[in-house]
């Protein structure tokens, strides 16, 4: 488990090292389980983000990884190094707090160059540090200012900068955005992701918005009630979740549950659902349900079957949500029950109407639980 080498823009040659959680758990005094048996390895030079509701143990683990919580049995190793046993100060992390935790008694200079000072640099070298960063966060005049002078944002970049003064072997951030309003939580999202591919530091940042997760993971991490569900890229999560909780926590979801399959379809209170063949041998003996995004459903009046697309089924419009962009059209189905269809703007149909939907095989997933 070899750490890759990177470059740092702001100063000498770094080292990109990866993170292994083998088997760790925490059991809290009063017996609460924060973390069951959970295992995790981020490559050197990634960002990964841990994702989940309030709860679910993602703040827990990121802490434990810190050094600011013991967990009850398991290892935590950076690079090669175990360093389960070892105090925060002794692990060398920049750790990125959700309300920034920047001295207002001090300015921008003055905070980015506070952890130089506790690792014993020159004030040569903490100057030099200081302006290197300055650049790299992109608020290279901003060193006299006070704290209370900076918005949102550039505070954010500040306590970023901070973080990463001392080149440290790892980037933790917990909820760092999770107060500012959403296009800057975007736009500081996408800047945060090229400020740590620039200086190729491993990062774990916590959330439990699944926009920012998408914005700015290589792999996520789907938690809930103290376990990891899925570990995967985001685009792999979103089209290939495994469960039901996955499917419903990254974005709008139709389940169906699936009373039995036959061959290549599947046996629901629609009626049968056919499925491509590859999707069909996904772990048929054990899925309850079939997954249907809203975006992949089209409205079919009548038109020419197509192989490549399920059975249409006749529904009635319910209602209509406006986003701007797109709409999302609740219909309902012959059961009563609710079904989401997202579509253009332009080809709204009118609430009451009796239409056909369908959707292509392809695009539907079988779900393990």
């Amino acid at each position: 488990m070899r750490a890759s080498q990177t470059v740092d823009p702001a100063g000498s040659p770094t080292t990109a090292n990866s993170i292994t959680i083998d088997e760790l758990e925490l059991k809290f005094p009063n017996g609460f389980v924060g973390l069951k048996s959970t295992k995790l390895h981020v490559t050197g030079g990634q960002f990964c983000t841990l994702l989940g509701p309030s709860g679910s143990g993602k703040t827990t683990l990121l802490r434990a990884l810190a050094g600011l919580i013991a967990p009850t049995r398991g290892r935590i190793l950076i690079g090669d190094t175990d360093v389960t046993a070892l105090p925060v100060q002794a692990r060398n992390i920049g750790f990125v707090f959700q309300n920034y935790a920047l001295f207002p008694h001090m300015n921008v200079a003055e905070n980015i160059a506070y952890p130089l000072k506790l690792h014993n640099w020159s004030a040569a070298d903490r100057e030099a540090r200081v302006k290197e960063i300055l650049d790299l966060i992109e608020l290279p005049r901003a060193g006299e200012h006070t704290v209370g002078q900076l918005s949102g944002g550039q505070q954010q970049r500040v306590a970023i900068g901070r973080a990463l003064a001392y080149r440290p072997s790892l980037l933790l951030l917990d909820e760092p955005m999770g107060a500012l309003d959403r296009r800057l939580r975007q736009q500081l999202g996408a800047d945060l992701r090229e400020l740590q591919q620039r200086t190729g530091i491993t990062a774990v940042y916590v959330t439990h918005d699944q926009e920012e997760a998408f914005i700015l993971s290589d792999k996520i991490a789907v938690m809930s009630q103290g376990e990891i569900l899925q570990y995967s890229t985001p685009s792999d999560l979103y089209s290939r979740p495994r469960s039901r909780f996955v499917a419903r926590f990254l974005g709008e979801a139709n389940l169906i549950d699936v009373q039995s399959m036959q061959d290549n379809t599947a046996l629901t209170a629609y009626g049968p659902v056919s499925l491509s063949s590859q999707t069909a041998e996904r772990g048929k003996a054990t899925s309850p349900a079939l997954l249907v995004r809203p975006e992949d459903i089209l409205f079919n009046p009548g038109r020419t079957a197509d192989a490549a697309l399920a059975q249409p089924l006749k529904v009635k419009i319910c209602r209509t949500l406006f986003l701007g962009s797109r709409c999302l059209v609740t219909v309902l189905a012959p059961d009563d029950s609710e079904i989401l269809v997202e579509c253009n703007k332009s080809d709204v149909p009118k609430a009451g109407d009796d239409v056909s939907i369908t959707w292509d095989r392809a695009a539907t997933v079988l779900l393990d639980s």
